[in-house]
């Protein structure tokens, strides 16, 4: 199968931004912006690109494999894992359904969390013309129950670091319930920031991610860097 060529820069630039790879997977820092898999847009997906990389790269002359096992919204950074494999696929899409994957966002808040550490529970409605969810206070019919523990780990001249681990995966969950607890993310126009990013995109990224591999059944532990756009954070000592 033939797939699009990849300029040298390009080819460069996804190579330093893979932070994990084996025969069965690969794990990419996706940059703010980019799509994980097709949508409306039609603007190409990191899986297509990925597949042209990846058939450049090795000089594969078949047809290369890149399943998704899961997603991050367009605006959000950081860790994404891609299965080389149809094994790999089906084992790690069962992983992300029962919970035996773990994985930590890092949020930079306009505002400071009232508590240093926390468990949410809210009750989400997404609306769909607005892609755009919310908290509402009656639980049943559309709405689906969200929960997540935070830690307050420092503050910058101007924001708030607050780490973020998912108990359950709810439509755009970190974004509404950090905003309805009155400290929405940087940059998150939708969701109550004051002003946008220079790119466009939110202060969220998917920090680490942990599991069994699917295949060797060793630990994965991958940890994305933080953005440089993030000023300050490194002062933080964490």
């Amino acid at each position: 199968m033939y797939y699009r060529d990849i300029p040298a820069a390009q080819m460069q630039d996804l190579s330093e931004r893979i932070l994990y790879e084996d025969n069965h997977l690969l794990i990419l820092n996706k940059r703010s912006g980019e799509i994980v898999q097709g949508d409306k847009t039609g603007d190409e997906p990191l899986s297509e690109t990925l597949k042209a990389f990846i058939a450049k790269r090795d000089s594969k002359p078949g047809q290369v494999f890149m399943g998704v096992t899961h997603r991050l919204d367009r605006p959000v950074s950081g860790t994404v894992v891609f299965a080389k494999t149809s094994k790999a696929l089906e084992r790690m899409n069962a992983m992300f359904r029962d919970g035996s994957v773990h994985k930590t966002y890092w949020a930079l808040c306009c505002e400071k969390p009232a508590n240093p550490e926390g468990e949410l529970e809210d009750w989400l409605v997404r609306n769909e013309k607005q892609n755009k969810s919310f908290v509402t206070s009656r639980p049943g019919g559309e709405a689906k129950l969200a929960r997540l523990r935070y830690r307050f780990l420092g503050s910058t001249e101007r924001y708030h670091l607050v780490e973020v681990e998912l108990l359950s995966g709810r439509h755009h969950q970190i974004r509404c319930q950090l905003s309805h607890m009155g400290c929405p993310i940087k940059g998150d126009l939708k969701y109550g920031a004051p002003r946008s990013n220079p790119d466009g995109g939110i202060s969220l990224m998917a920090r680490n991610i942990q599991f069994i591999h699917p295949v060797k059944k060793t630990q994965v532990d991958v940890t994305a860097p933080v953005p440089a756009s993030w000023k300050g954070i490194g002062e933080l000592g964490i």
